[in-house]
């Protein structure tokens, strides 16, 4: 099966591990069928574009759901400590990490590959900078050394 492309930002990082947007129930189960068990969520339930209950529509696919609710005006270090132990947790295991738009996502990618716990830095950049340009506590969050804010072309939205 190929990767849907009706995803929100859906990115594809390597063999293993995509992300994207907040996926419908249909999309979820086309991400099942790409050999995924495990979806982590770094959006919160509250977050308009949410789905009712993703626990409870992955638990009826037979996947495993990890909840790490980033608020997006203040990511902290203690989320991405959650999000680096489920990574961990899951080093050789098909996995797909998703939250509304795939900002918070691919911050996180960003940072943990600048850290040097995974992936490229160079590509992780290209693929938050395909999505959107962290400023302010974001910039701070990735460890951008100026967290003066950059052109954002989707200020005003909530991620």
């Amino acid at each position: 099966m190929s990767d849907p492309e009706d995803v929100i930002n859906w990115r594809r990082h390597d063999a293993r591990l995509t992300s994207s947007g907040q996926p419908t129930e249909a999309q979820l189960a086309q991400i099942k069928a790409l050999g995924v068990a495990d979806v982590i969520n770094l959006g919160p339930h509250s977050n308009k574009g949410a789905l009712d209950d993703e626990a409870g529509t992955l638990a009826e696919l037979g996947m495993r759901y990890t909840y790490i609710p980033v608020d997006f005006e203040a990511p902290t270090s203690q989320d991405f400590d959650a999000f680096c132990a489920a990574m961990d947790r899951l080093r050789d295991a098909p996995v797909h990490v998703h939250c509304i738009y795939n900002a918070r996502v691919s911050a996180f990618f960003y940072r943990y590959a600048k850290e040097g716990l995974g992936g490229e830095v160079d590509q992780a950049f290209a693929r938050t900078d395909s999505i959107w340009r962290p400023g302010g506590v974001w910039a701070r969050f990735i460890g951008k050394a100026d967290d003066a804010p950059l052109p954002n072309r989707y200020a005003g939205e909530d991620y």
